[in-house]
């Protein structure tokens, strides 16, 4: 697992990793940007990070019925981990938790497998802030699941982290942003 790791932080250096002057969701501004839907959305990505997240839910000793967070960052990754728990003792599915309700349809705000009462673990792709993973967390919570823990793929370590637990919940993280924006080369 440690090269596959490795692998990971490569290709988020790689493909994710952008330097510039942008303005991050929580509004803050920054030299450096990880959109890391373009490693998610990857077919390399998906094969990394599956396992490697599944093992890190394992290693934590969470065991949830379903996964899943904010659309459209979490998705991918749910998706990845479910697919890779699948011939496991432990199969999970996957959901998505919509900024809002939807005003048509089923009006619902989660979609997907969840169902009052799951256990789940919410997925973030980066915690800045924590606002994002809080949101997630606001929706379960208001719709009678059971919040294990937060997985996300990267730490920004920007003080979000302990925003999320303060809310009294465990966060594990795959990668930090130090990893990604340290000196040396991208690939």
């Amino acid at each position: 697992m440690a090269g596959d790791r490795a692998a990971l932080i490569s290709l988020l250096k790689q493909r994710s990793v952008r330097i510039g002057d942008f303005t991050l969701a929580s509004g803050a501004h920054s030299s450096w940007y990880i959109d890391c839907r373009l490693t998610t959305m990857s077919g390399a990505g998906q094969r990394l990070i599956g396992p490697l997240g599944w093992q890190a839910i394992l290693a934590a000793g969470w065991r949830p019925t379903a996964i899943g967070g904010l659309t459209m960052g979490a998705d991918p990754i749910a998706y990845a981990i479910a697919a890779a728990s699948v011939d496991t003792e432990l199969p999970l599915d996957a959901f998505s938790v919509r900024k809002e309700a939807k005003r048509h349809g089923t009006g619902r705000r989660i979609e997907g497998n969840f169902a009052a009462g799951a256990k789940v673990v919410i997925i973030e792709d980066v915690i800045t802030s924590g606002g994002s993973a809080l949101n997630a967390i606001s929706a379960v919570r208001e719709e009678g699941g059971e919040v294990l823990g937060l997985l996300a793929l990267v730490d920004r370590d920007a003080g979000g982290t302990q925003r999320i637990e303060a809310a009294n919940v465990a966060v594990h993280c795959l990668v930090t942003a130090q990893e990604l924006i340290a000196p040396g080369p991208a690939a």
